[in-house]
Order: structure tokens, then C-alpha cells, then sequence
């Protein structure tokens, strides 16, 4: 799973994996994608495209420790190995975190 990850990382301008235990990107302070111990991906979706994602794969949000990650969703395995249909998703998320004011 993490060399499908790194592959979809690929297909985003200068973004390179960081994170050693738990695998994750960010731009300018703000992650917009990890995977967790059991290895799943969330994705960071702006609200429109987040909510059109959960209807579309019947998916949940991201928890993580215990809370809830309001703005990530859990991408389903199948989905996640589909290079071509999830570009579309990492783009949005990326384009998402990008928007964001840069932390300091």
C-alpha cells in the first residue's frame, strides 16, 4: 500500500512523502493526506467534494486517537489502487490544503 501511496504522491508537483511511522504530505504546514497503522488512506476534502466522496464510495470520515478528523475521509482499498480515478482526489486535496493561509 505505501508504494501505491508514493505513486500517487508522484502526481503532485514537489510534494514528497514525510513521516516515518505514519506516512503523510503536506504543503505549507498543512497536511492533506496520510496513511495510518492499518493502512488506510484519508484524504483532507474541502466540504463540497468530502461530501460528494461519502455518498459516492460509502465511506466515513477519518478517526484518529480517538477523534474524529472532520475534514478527512477514509478512501475504500479498491478505490485507493485505482491511479488513474484517485489523481482527481489527491489534486483536490492538495489544491484544498494549498488554499489554506500558510502556518508559520
Amino acid at each position: 500500500m505505501l508504494d501505491i501511496y508514493l505513486q500517487h504522491l508522484a502526481s503532485l508537483p514537489n510534494i514528497e512523502r514525510k513521516g516515518a511511522a505514519m506516512p503523510y504530505s503536506s504543503i505549507h504546514g498543512h497536511m492533506f493526506s496520510f496513511m495510518d497503522k492499518e493502512g488506510n488512506l484519508a484524504l483532507r476534502l474541502p466540504e463540497s467534494e468530502r461530501n460528494e466522496f461519502l455518498k459516492r464510495y460509502k465511506t466515513y470520515l477519518c478517526t484518529s486517537h480517538g477523534t474524529i478528523l472532520k475534514e478527512y475521509v477514509v478512501v475504500p482499498k479498491k478505490i485507493f489502487e485505482d491511479l488513474s480515478g484517485m489523481k482527481k482526489y489527491f489534486k483536490q486535496s492538495f489544491d484544498y490544503a494549498f488554499s489554506l493561509p500558510p502556518k508559520s
